[in-house]
């Protein structure tokens, strides 16, 4: 009986400087968890902020052959053709991920300019004419809330909302709402991976995952030993 005492007394310890411990994290899980599901997963998207737009079809007898790269070049995966802003435009997409436009001739076209970027956002996104700014950016360095190692515009709107135009693909990469980053830092707490955003799979999470289990097994067994030393009286 007495190591018993002891044993439960050593647990009873254990389970409060565990408790300082993995308290913290059990904190940062919770509260993060609560911020991520405080809104609709399409509001953090920016879905409700895209205009739909019906799809024009393509003129009768229009031209869209597409000679494909030669054996040795870049391998294409997908090739696609859309009427926009009044214009047959065929896009490849290479394995890469890279993108490359084409005109009803057969020409390519080059990247998306800053003013193309400005039209394209005015027409597709809610809000999208009024403007703060509009910068560009290398695939090697893009920002933080994009992550994508593609060539972009950043179209900044006044309500804050960041818009990213590919400048190769003349498409819509991305939207990302005040909220969207502010789900994003707190899902960067969640998986404890601030740098990257993206690493679920690191050894603090783990750590703090292991050491909250062995908390509430102690927790747990210190309840059922509560429960057996003062019985229900009759």
């Amino acid at each position: 009986m007495a190591s018993d005492g002891r044993l439960m007394g050593n647990f009873v310890r254990w389970h409060i400087w565990l408790g300082w411990l993995a308290g913290i994290p059990l904190l940062l899980w919770t509260v993060s968890g609560l911020v991520m599901v405080a809104k609709p997963i399409e509001e953090v998207r920016g879905t409700d902020l895209r205009l739909e737009a019906p799809e024009a079809a393509l003129p009768a007898g229009a031209n869209i052959a597409i000679k494909l790269p030669e054996a040795g070049e870049k391998p294409v995966t997908a090739v696609s053709t859309s009427m926009e802003s009044g214009r047959v435009i065929t896009r490849l997409t290479h394995a890469d991920g890279s993108v490359v436009r084409f005109d009803e001739q057969g020409r390519k076209l080059g990247p998306f300019t800053n003013v193309e970027a400005r039209q394209l956002v005015a027409r597709q996104i809610k809000g999208g004419d009024r403007i703060a700014s509009v910068k560009g950016f290398d695939a090697a360095d893009v920002p933080l809330d994009f992550r994508k190692p593609v060539d972009v515009w950043q179209v900044v709107l006044h309500d804050g909302t960041h818009v990213y135009v590919g400048q190769d693909s003349g498409r819509i990469e991305a939207v990302r709402t005040r909220w969207w980053r502010v789900y994003d830092f707190f899902w960067g707490l969640h998986i404890m991976d601030l740098q990257t955003r993206e690493d679920a799979h690191n050894p603090i999470i783990i750590a703090f995952a292991g050491l909250a289990i062995v908390f509430a097994g102690i927790g747990c067994v210190l309840l059922f030993r509560r429960r057996k030393a003062h019985p229900k009286i009759p």
